[in-house]
């Protein structure tokens, strides 16, 4: 027995939305410990970022056919949660052994965040977002995808205007780190504000 799908929303508006209306990391406030971390320099963000968009589409991808085929098929959804992680641990594996061999330098400035991944609730919330609104295989893809290009655009900018800050700003002492960061997570998401209106995800 095949999964009942309800929702008619286009694969393409999906990543649309996923990137500027709906972003995960600016309007949900999902991923923020990497996000805030991280971003401190931006070649560092670049590739965490393309790490996060590996991981999220992938285990949205292997998730999808194992919640509609296996587990629904079993009445066993009450796993899904158990299930959705341990494809995120393996997923997150893999990819840590690739940039380890390939990537050493990267891997050392990721530090401990790489591994946390796993834990990451971005990569878990959109893996239960396809299931609550009912999204296709196709659907999934675009929007697993989407939402990962969307948190990394979100550090890579966050990262590039803290760098240029360094360069150019006095910032008070009292709003160095945590507060500038926070500040500017702000105004990022008011300009995201603006696509408001052109995409909605049902």
């Amino acid at each position: 027995m095949g999964p009942v799908i309800s929702n008619p929303t286009d694969p393409l508006t999906l990543f649309a939305a996923s990137i500027f209306t709906h972003n995960i990391a600016l309007v949900y406030i999902l991923g923020m410990c990497p996000f805030i971390v991280i971003s401190r320099n931006f070649k560092t963000a670049v590739g965490m970022g393309l790490s996060v968009v590996f991981v999220v589409t992938l285990t949205a991808l292997i998730n999808w056919p194992i919640y509609w085929y296996i587990l629904v098929p079993a009445h066993a959804e009450i796993l899904s949660f158990l299930v959705f992680i341990v494809v995120i641990a393996a997923t997150v594996q893999l990819l840590e052994m690739l940039i380890e061999k390939f990537f050493p330098a990267l891997q050392a400035s990721f530090g401990i965040f790489l591994p946390l991944i796993t834990v990451n609730c971005l990569v878990l919330a959109v893996c239960l977002f396809m299931v609550l609104r009912n999204y296709n295989f196709i659907q999934t893809a675009f929007y697993s995808l989407g939402t990962g290009v969307g948190w990394a655009l979100a550090i890579i900018i966050m990262a590039a205007i803290k760098e240029k800050l360094a360069l150019i700003a006095d910032i008070p002492s009292g709003l160095k780190g945590a507060g500038i960061t926070m500040i500017i997570i702000g105004l990022m998401a008011f300009a995201f504000m603006g696509f408001a209106g052109m995409i909605t995800l049902q």
